[in-house]
């Protein structure tokens, strides 16, 4: 049955380690007027495909999140990923709008939350991580949608989903 009901999408992206999945966690605890999803929850090597964006995971997740959203609120779905990885999808018109998010951090602060908060030590992870973040940093703001990006490098997990909870609120509800 296709979703008659077109919501919001809200995308909460960032590098791995970075307090994105922390901060969705509060904001999981207390929503309201949204609903919080963590798309780690479906990853399988079969979805393992950076050749395409991961194409069939985008589509996957925005069409339950679709589903999901027919209760009348809107879906923010926490997971790495970029505006193009989203917007060419054929599920993108089962929303209303998407709206992407991003958690940032100083790469020192990354690094450190990677390392000792993580315990990784993988260098390829904390590289590909920093990587990302840069990434992010630098072009987030100029993607099509452009992202939102709220930099914790000095915020508590809390602060953080405080933000994030601002933004998602102005979205649904306008300026207040």
């Amino acid at each position: 049955m296709e979703p008659t009901r077109k919501e919001n999408l809200f995308i909460l992206s960032g590098a791995s380690g970075v307090g994105k999945s922390t901060a969705a966690q509060i904001l999981f605890q207390r929503e309201e007027d949204y609903i919080v999803m963590e798309s780690d929850l479906l990853w399988c090597s079969y979805y393992d495909t950076p050749q395409d964006g991961y194409r069939q995971y985008r589509e996957t997740w925005m069409r339950l999140c679709a589903a999901i959203s027919q209760c009348g609120r809107p879906v923010v779905l926490c997971g790495c990923g970029t505006p193009e990885q989203f917007e060419g999808c054929e599920a993108r018109r089962l929303f209303q709008g998407i709206h992407y998010i991003a958690v940032v951090a100083g790469p020192d602060a990354l690094e450190e939350r990677l390392r000792k908060g993580r315990g990784i030590g993988d260098e390829g992870w904390i590289k590909s991580s920093l990587d990302f973040n840069r990434w992010l940093r630098l072009h987030g703001g100029q993607t099509s949608p452009a992202m939102e990006l709220v930099d914790n490098t000095d915020l508590t997990a809390e602060e953080t989903a405080e933000r994030i909870d601002r933004l998602i609120r102005e979205r649904i509800f306008g300026a207040r």
